[in-house]
This record gives structure tokens, C-alpha cells and sequence, in this order.
């Protein structure tokens, strides 16, 4: 039995719930967008993509040389 001083807890149908869950989700991203654009990154991109190409060269020069 609910109290009476307190309000009936409202139900929410499937499509609220899911629509409430999207918009969350969309926010979260539109704030992890902003941060990237933002900036800040301890390593620039530019030495992230070398070091892969490194990886990569070596990766195949193991599979065709070794």
C-alpha cells in the first residue's frame, strides 16, 4: 500500500522508455564528440599512425623475410 502524502508512481510505456534511453545515448555522444574536437590528446595522431605503419612494416617484413 502507498503512502498517501507520497504520489502514484507513473508508468512509462516502451515507447518512452526507449525513447528516453536514444536520447541519453545521443547526448553522451554529442558530449564525447565535443570532447575530442576539443582536443588535448597526450599523443598526436600523427605519431599514433607511424607507430602502426612501423608495426605493420615489421609484421610484414617477419611474414616475407623471416
Amino acid at each position: 500500500m502507498s503512502d498517501p502524502g507520497q504520489p502514484e508512481p507513473l508508468e512509462r510505456s516502451e515507447y518512452e522508455v526507449r525513447n528516453g534511453r536514444m536520447d541519453r545515448r545521443r547526448e553522451r555522444i554529442y558530449q564525447q564528440i565535443q570532447r575530442d574536437r576539443a582536443g588535448g590528446h597526450k599523443v598526436p595522431t600523427w605519431v599514433l599512425a607511424a607507430i602502426l605503419v612501423l608495426m605493420l612494416a615489421g609484421w610484414g617484413y617477419l611474414i616475407f623475410v623471416a
